[in-house]
């Protein structure tokens, strides 16, 4: 059982909790299909066995330690060209409820990391299923390293690492507070306060206005990035010019 109490209209009201799990958000797909779920209804595991990320990168997780999660929305008033909506206002949202805890260094690096300084404490992966021009369901798979200390690569962190609890962090404290945090960021987009959304956003942007190398194309250039289109893309000004890049088009050097 996994229990949390959010302070909340809809999101995180009804769990589905799994001890063990291939992906939240494969879990999640189906809950979809097989029935009509309630709109903020999360699907959380300890142990999330093939858990991906953004363009079938792998997450991995030490189970029971960190918060792997789905969360089931139904953003029918964004168009298919918007879900980069979506992704700013989870993006916030995570923003809002670990900023207090580990300070100014924490950023969101485009499109879809948690990162502070220059390593990477979690990230997100947004699906959808479209009805038509709109979005009818979004499943929105959130992996955030807690309480986790070893990891396999260098550029990885954990809210443990960065500021340590004499007994770890409570995961499902934590979890009911993110749960607060999205949900604001949620209801300000569905109200259509999007100017303020991506003023914040642009606020805590990875590298925002600063000039740093990029590689794209298979070759290494210097730019700065100066904003995101309608569309998610990142606008890097370089020798003169605006380009603009998807997902997976360009890489940062750390």
């Amino acid at each position: 059982m996994y229990k949390i109490y959010p302070k909340t209209l809809f999101l995180g009201q009804i769990i589905q909790y799994l001890p063990s799990c291939q992906s939240t958000n494969d879990e999640a797909a189906a809950l979809i299909a097989q029935t009509d779920p309630s709109e903020g209804m999360l699907v959380i595991t300890d142990n999330q066995t093939a858990g991906r990320g953004q363009r079938g990168n792998q997450w991995e997780a030490k189970s029971g330690q960190n918060l792997t999660v789905s969360l089931i929305l139904k953003p029918s008033f964004l168009a298919a060209t918007e879900q980069f909506w979506l992704n700013i206002a989870i993006s916030l949202g995570i923003y809002d409820a670990l900023q207090p805890l580990v300070g100014d260094s924490l950023r969101i690096k485009w499109p879809n990391d948690i990162y502070v300084g220059d390593q990477k404490l979690g990230g997100i992966l947004i699906e959808n299923i479209l009805h038509g021009y709109n979005i009818e369901w979004s499943i929105v798979g959130m992996g955030l390293n807690v309480n986790q200390t070893e990891f396999g690569y260098s550029t990885a962190t954990s809210l443990q690492l960065q500021a340590p609890l004499p007994n770890s962090y409570d995961l499902p404290g934590l979890l009911s507070r993110l749960c607060e945090t999205l949900e604001q960021r949620y209801l300000q987009l569905r109200a259509g306060q999007r100017d303020a959304l991506k003023i914040n956003y642009l606020q805590i942007l990875y590298r925002y206005q600063e000039e740093h190398t990029f590689e794209a194309d298979g070759y290494s250039f210097r730019g700065t990035i100066i904003g995101i289109d309608a569309t998610g893309r990142l606008a890097i000004s370089t020798a003169g010019q605006v380009r603009y890049f998807n997902f997976k088009e360009v890489s940062f050097y750390v």
